[in-house]
């Protein structure tokens, strides 16, 4: 027989709550009237082997998970399920985590250990005062180089991922049919489904704080939105990003990584949303075939700004494409503010691997189009790097501060499938390495080198670190006076 140790670990999309895993299997074996020892004496595992598994303390092997499934008359899924079995496994999940929490464990209190005969409100009581200590010792949420870390971290899970996320695109299915969607773009009035469907009503103001973009009023169950359009943020995005927040049961940011993954996570649903995948796959691979792979007809089908649009393709393209991609967001002097590539290109980074603020080569896609005739046509090119070549369409994507441009890119071989591969617009790069751009052609620097004394630009974010808070740059009296205010009404 194969032992505990050496069976293969389970292989399923998304992780596995190690946690919720083993509330579901105490409950199902408790509901089942077994100990540990009837259901080890079942399965051929010893009593503190399963024990293990109850405390989230070890992983679940196939071969066992498949036996527990088989020992207590269940689907393999009904073990793995996220959703805690009840509400006193919820309360125990959530005691465990705040007991791993440093800031918990910085108390020098023992470890608490979860009894059956500790009543509900013991836990609620207990949570409650964790909650309350985190929310009192709210720290900066970071410093600049935290958060360039954290950036790094999230985007090579997303690299490692093909910026696919099963699991919301499930979420977001879900919601979907439970207000009646069946395809094309989101109507106005399947949006106000929505809200109603997650228990809230809307109200459009004008007057929210200059810091936020949407306040949700949790007592009263309302969401406040301006009508104002924010770039790719428009209201029925910013909406439906809320709503991501809800549909995903995102609590309060732990640290400025846990805020960066919610942003991205209700990014993620945002998107799905507007852009179903049961809807945009099947128009994806028809376009696939007629090689007419178009990020702009994306953005016109269904209606979102063509930012999203370029996002919404690198979660579809490795996962039911089979393309590899990258994408950017720059401004006219090259500063990246956004950029994600599982095609072998390699950007510009800094120490910690962040991508965010670095420049990007002059040769690039991204900064041409800004030169290009017409600027705010699509604009295609082909650029040889060290890493081999690749197409980009770029896009300059207007917004009330500043443009941006917008670039999508696959590796040469992968032009075959989009418009614009005919482009005889061509570059050289030799980035990262530099001397294509970075530094000045030799016989230029020999004419000025020391004799040029430029005065540049102030940039104040590069000497302060990030806005204190569990949200980054919101100001918590001026949301708090807003609801002061509107609560009332």
């Amino acid at each position: 027989m194969t032992t505990f140790q050496e069976e293969e670990p389970l292989n399923l999309p998304g992780d596995v709550d190690l946690v919720t895993f083993g509330q579901r299997l105490r409950h199902l074996r408790r509901s089942r009237h077994l100990t540990l020892a009837d259901l080890g004496e079942r399965v051929g595992r010893a009593p503190s082997q399963l024990s293990l598994l109850e405390n989230g303390r070890r992983e679940p092997k196939l071969s066992l998970l498949r036996s527990l499934a088989a020992a207590l008359e269940v689907p393999v899924e009904e073990l793995l399920r996220k959703q805690p079995p009840s509400k006193r496994a919820q309360l125990e999940i959530a005691l465990e985590e705040a007991q791993r929490d440093p800031l918990y464990r910085s108390l020098g209190l023992p470890r608490l250990k979860v009894g059956v005969r500790v009543p509900n409100e013991v836990f609620e009581h207990i949570l409650a005062l964790y909650e309350e200590l985190r929310r009192s010792r709210t720290k900066p949420t970071a410093s600049p180089e935290e958060a360039r870390k954290a950036n790094a971290q999230l985007r090579r899970k997303m690299h490692e991922r093909g910026n696919y996320f099963g699991e919301i695109e499930q979420v977001a299915a879900r919601t979907l049919d439970a207000v009646g969607y069946r395809s094309g773009a989101l109507s106005q009035g399947t949006l106000m489904s929505l809200v109603t469907h997650f228990g809230f009503t809307l109200r459009y103001v004008r007057d929210l704080p200059l810091s936020v973009r949407c306040i949700t009023d949790l007592r009263n169950n309302r969401i406040y939105l301006e009508r104002e359009q924010l770039g790719m943020h428009t209201p029925r995005t910013i909406l439906l990003q809320t709503l991501g927040h809800i549909a995903l049961h995102h609590d309060v940011p732990r640290d400025f990584a846990d805020f960066l993954r919610q942003r991205v996570e209700a990014n993620y649903f945002a998107a799905a949303m507007l852009m179903p995948e049961s809807t945009v796959v099947p128009y994806l691979q028809e376009a696939k075939a007629a090689r007419e792979l178009s990020v702009e007809d994306l953005a016109d089908v269904f209606a979102v700004s063509y930012e999203m649009a370029a996002h919404r393709f690198t979660n579809m393209a490795t996962h039911h494409l089979g393309l590899l991609v990258h994408f950017t967001k720059n401004d006219q002097s090259g500063t990246v503010y956004k950029a994600y590539a599982n095609d072998g290109l390699i950007f510009p980074a800094d120490e910690d691997g962040a991508i965010e603020g670095q420049r990007m080569c002059r040769e690039w896609a991204g900064r041409r189009v800004f030169a290009a005739p017409d600027r705010f046509s699509v604009y295609y090119q082909y650029t040889d790097t060290p890493q081999g070549t690749y197409w980009c369409l770029s896009h300059i994507d207007p917004s009330h501060e500043r443009d941006f441009a917008i670039t999508l890119g696959v590796r040469y071989e992968d032009s075959r499938w989009f418009r614009g591969r005919e482009t005889g617009n061509r570059a050289k790069s030799a980035c990262p390495d530099g001397d294509c751009c970075q530094r000045p052609p030799v016989e230029l620097a020999q004419r000025w080198e020391g004799m040029a004394w430029p005065s540049a630009r102030a940039h104040s974010h590069v000497l302060s670190v990030l806005p204190t808070g569990a949200f980054p740059g919101v100001d918590d009296a001026d949301v708090y006076n807003f609801l002061d205010k509107h609560s009332e009404q």
